[in-house]
């Protein structure tokens, strides 16, 4: 990498650094109280409703937080909008029921659930049942869920995080008992299994927007915004290469990148792709840093791999 990073390295190095200011210029701005604009989340809106809903009914609010195991970032996610559910139906003095599938999972809910309590000051009206680790195989999980919506008749239920086979037995199980859904999943294959059967399924980023339009966190909104910006950014980029390499193609060149530098071309010839400024400075140039593939050692003849089944008995 040390030619090619000298000649156009530079180029990447400025563009995140101008993604990282972007960021650090809106977390600034929310700091300082500016109100950054977050557009609002139909999913998120009708957290509100379902939990009304489910204390008029005098039914429990049910969450999922996926089937990742250990807990990572997306686990995490959901647990982030879980604690706003379970703050929102604290104040209502309305039963929750938050299911895992992982001892870890399960820890670590049992410990936001519980702070959320706290900070509202009602600590003696949390349940420690209210959070159960159910198993950590897939649909034995999913008929122990699906069991317990059909008995406590769940009126609200919240599926968020990593979701596979099992996410369309959970809908449609809540689904049949006349529950309000709002579910995401970062699988996209499963993704329309809930846009089939539930209310409101947030989709795409709109699942790590979540904790900045629910808290207004300074450092989460900032951020929020910064990475929309970089997207614009990058936008802009991608217009403006599109639109010069189409110009610079229009004309000719005396000059060819050859063996790591600019060379006099004996007579002009049509400009192409790869003579171009955005695809000079993005392309790697093979001529510069070529890939070399490292020595595979040889496997003696009686050493080879074989297939077959073994015994014919």
């Amino acid at each position: 990498m040390g030619a090619q990073y000298q000649d156009t390295g530079w180029f990447l190095i400025v563009v995140t650094l101008l993604m990282v200011a972007l960021i650090l210029i809106n977390i600034v701005r929310a700091q300082g109280g500016k109100d950054l604009y977050i557009r609002r989340i139909a999913g998120l809106n009708a957290i509100d409703e379902a939990v009304g809903r489910a204390t008029e009914m005098g039914r429990p609010v049910l969450m999922v937080p996926g089937m990742s195991d250990p807990v990572n970032a997306i686990t995490m996610q959901a647990l982030n909008i879980f604690s706003y559910v379970t703050r929102v139906a604290a104040r209502f003095a309305n039963p929750i029921l938050l299911c895992c599938s992982s001892a870890s999972a399960y820890t670590v809910s049992q410990e936001i659930i519980r702070d959320v309590y706290q900070q509202e000051g009602l600590g003696d009206q949390f349940d420690v049942d209210s959070v159960r680790f159910v198993t950590d195989r897939q649909f034995a999980f999913a008929a122990g869920v699906a069991g317990l919506i059909l008995r406590e008749k769940a009126a609200a239920t919240f599926f968020m995080g990593e979701f596979f086979a099992e996410s369309l037995i959970l809908a449609e199980t809540a689904n049949s008992v006349g529950a309000i859904q709002v579910a995401s999943s970062t699988q996209l294959t499963q993704t329309p299994f809930f846009i089939a059967a539930c209310d409101y399924v947030l989709i795409g980023d709109e699942y790590y927007a979540a904790s900045a339009f629910l808290t207004r966190q300074p450092v989460l909104v900032g951020s929020l915004v910064g990475q929309d910006w970089c997207k614009l950014t990058i936008i802009a980029l991608v217009l403006c290469g599109a639109i010069g390499n189409s110009y610079q193609q229009q004309g000719t060149t005396t000059t060819e990148h050859k063996e790591g530098k600019w060379v006099d071309l004996p007579q002009a010839r049509p400009v192409t792709t790869k003579d171009t400024l955005f695809t000079h400075l993005i392309k790697k140039d093979p001529e510069k840093d070529p890939v070399i593939d490292p020595p595979r050692p040889k496997i003696p003849a009686d050493e080879m791999p074989t297939t077959g089944g073994g015994d014919d008995k």
